[in-house]
C-alpha cells in the first residue's frame, strides 16, 4: 500500500510538471484532478503496462525499446479518457536557438503529442525517483 501510495503521488506530481511544461497538456480541476489522475495513472501502469509489454514485445525488439513509447502513449490516452479534466492537443514547439545550436520550430499533432507527453511523462518519472532515492 506504501509503494502505491509513492507511486499515485509520483504520478500526480509528475502530470502537474508536464502540464506546466507543456502546451498541450491541459489540467483542469486543481488539486482533486492531479490526485485522481496520479491514482488512475498508478493503476493503469500496474495493470496494462505489463499486457501491452507482453503484446509489443517482438516489436520492441525490432525497434530496440523504442516501441514503448507508444505503449506508454497508449497508456496517457487512456487517462485522458478516463479522467476528461486532462486534455492533450496538437501543439507547436516554438524553437530553440543557443551559441550556433539551432532547433527549428516544430509542429506535433495529437498522436505525437501524445508521444511526446508520455516521454516528457517517463522522464519526469524517472528524475523523481532518482531525487527520492537519493
Amino acid at each position: 500500500m506504501k509503494s502505491f501510495i509513492r507511486s499515485a503521488s509520483i504520478n500526480g506530481l509528475s502530470l502537474f510538471a508536464l502540464g506546466q511544461g507543456l502546451e498541450g497538456v491541459v489540467v483542469t480541476g486543481g488539486l482533486r484532478t492531479y490526485v485522481l489522475g496520479g491514482i488512475i495513472l498508478s493503476i493503469l501502469s500496474v495493470t496494462l503496462k505489463p499486457l501491452f509489454g507482453l503484446i509489443s514485445l517482438p516489436l520492441n525488439m525490432v525497434t530496440l525499446g523504442m516501441f514503448s513509447f507508444f505503449s506508454n502513449a497508449i497508456l496517457l490516452y487512456i487517462l485522458t479518457i478516463l479522467v476528461t479534466e486532462i486534455k492533450i492537443s496538437a501543439f507547436t514547439f516554438p524553437g530553440y536557438s543557443t551559441a550556433g545550436f539551432i532547433i527549428p520550430e516544430i509542429h506535433f499533432n495529437s498522436l505525437f503529442a501524445y508521444v511526446i507527453s508520455a516521454s516528457v511523462l517517463s522522464l519526469v518519472q524517472g528524475f523523481i525517483n532518482w531525487v527520492i532515492k537519493r
